[in-house]
């Protein structure tokens, strides 16, 4: 099966593996890989890098421990690819240290609760639908959104002390883009960025989350509050489908072996809080056909703290963020919100309903006014409830100033 190299080796699931090719194929250099799968008679191995010059015969040596990556504050305002290593054209990592890849999540009775609102600088997330410290949220999002645009102004603006982004699966020419223009310097200089392109192979795709959440989890260790971006879980689902399959697992739905279900859950349990600092989870997924019921938008609302969603309504009227408020929530929101907040996001969600319940009939002019009170105040109310909800890119909200804004929408 493609990229999975099978031999007698007694080696441990997880293993890293050294493929020494013949001085004839890349000029004698060896393939790195990990064992995915392990019988009393063989060991499977698939190779981060795609298994040129791979044959019968060839001399495979096992480590003996997993893929440790760099981690601290060197690798700050980096790029790095699933190993850990810079793709930046800089130097190599300085003032780090190697860390072993550790696939456990916090303890349930360790982790803090989550009491302290995340400040995003949006005011239609702080406003309504406000995130706290260690949750994680899903952002759920067609093509052609604005979900780039969104992330970066939430990584320049958001109060959190770093961002750890992983994007995988995206295609490379838009890894550039998003680094240099929805990214910018300011967002660049407290982040690092993980990347693994649609064109690697799906075992790079999957250790390149592995590695973002090893470089979070060292941070929220030393006490840090980071901020995690996962860019996106779909495409993660994506290559353990292709590793599973390539392993011989049993197809489910829409092909997904079992162990994807897993991944899922071992990946966003691994963020989150613990007795020292914590990881707050963006993870972006992406709907197939606008479908928020395929089988990985149900999984990943089940685990999610939350979900934002992005209308592609919204997008083609210009309105940015294009969050569609109503479809949103965020399961912490009484948690980290006063009394009076929470009145204030109830009664602007009861106006948004109001409108959104006679839109149709007010567009094509057969609603009267002073047929219902409740309508013709939302009517009244819509242009400064619009105003607030979009926000021009590069303008960051204040969180006094969004919340004392949203209280005066409906006063």
């Amino acid at each position: 099966m493609q990229n999975v190299i099978k031999a007698g080796l007694p080696a441990a699931v997880g293993e890293l593996c050294e493929i020494r090719l013949p001085r004839s194929s890349r000029g004698g250099d060896t393939l790195l890989g990990e064992v995915i799968a392990s019988t009393a008679d063989e060991s499977q191995i698939m190779t981060f890098q795609h298994p040129v010059g791979v044959r019968p015969g060839l001399e495979v040596v096992a480590r003996g421990r997993s893929l440790r990556v760099p981690v601290g504050f060197g690798v700050l305002g980096r790029t790095l690819n699933g190993l850990g290593e810079p793709v930046d054209g800089g130097p190599p990592t300085t003032g780090c240290r190697l860390r072993a890849m550790c696939n456990t999540p916090p303890v349930a009775m360790t982790r803090a609760p989550i009491t302290k609102p995340l400040i995003t600088g949006q005011r239609c997330i702080d406003g309504m639908l406000t995130l706290g410290v260690g949750q994680r949220v899903g952002l759920f999002a067609g093509s052609g959104v604005g979900k780039s645009t969104l992330m970066g102004e939430i990584a320049k603006h958001a109060s959190a002390d770093m961002n750890v982004i992983a994007l995988i699966g995206e295609r490379g020419r838009e890894v550039r883009p998003f680094i240099d223009d929805c990214l910018g310097e300011a967002g660049r200089r407290k982040s690092v960025v993980v990347v693994a392109t649609s064109d690697e192979t799906p075992l790079m795709r999957i250790q390149a989350v592995k590695t973002a959440i090893e470089i979070a989890a060292e941070f929220r260790d030393q006490g840090g509050n980071v901020l995690f971006f996962l860019d996106s879980i779909t495409r993660l689902a994506h290559a353990q489908r292709e590793l599973g399959l390539s392993r011989g697992e049993t197809p489910g739905t829409r092909g997904y072996p079992p162990s994807v279900h897993n991944l899922l859950a071992n990946t966003l349990e691994r963020l989150g809080n613990n007795q020292h600092g914590s990881i707050t989870g963006i993870i972006t997924v992406l709907v197939d056909g606008d479908d928020m019921d395929e089988p990985i938008s149900d999984a990943a609302r089940s685990i999610l703290d939350g979900h934002l969603v992005l209308d592609r309504k919204l997008a083609a009227k210009g309105h940015f963020p294009a969050v569609n408020v109503l479809h949103s929530v965020s399961r912490l929101f009484r948690e980290v919100t006063s009394a009076d907040h929470q009145r204030a996001v109830t009664n602007v969600r009861r106006t948004l309903t109001a409108y959104e319940e006679i839109r149709d009939l007010i567009q094509v002019g057969l609603y009267q006014k002073g047929t219902v009170p409740d309508v013709d105040l939302a009517i009244q109310q819509m242009p400064s409830i619009e105003a607030f909800l979009k926000q021009d890119q590069g303008q960051h909200s204040q969180w006094i100033a969004t919340v004392e804004q949203l209280k005066s929408l409906t006063a």
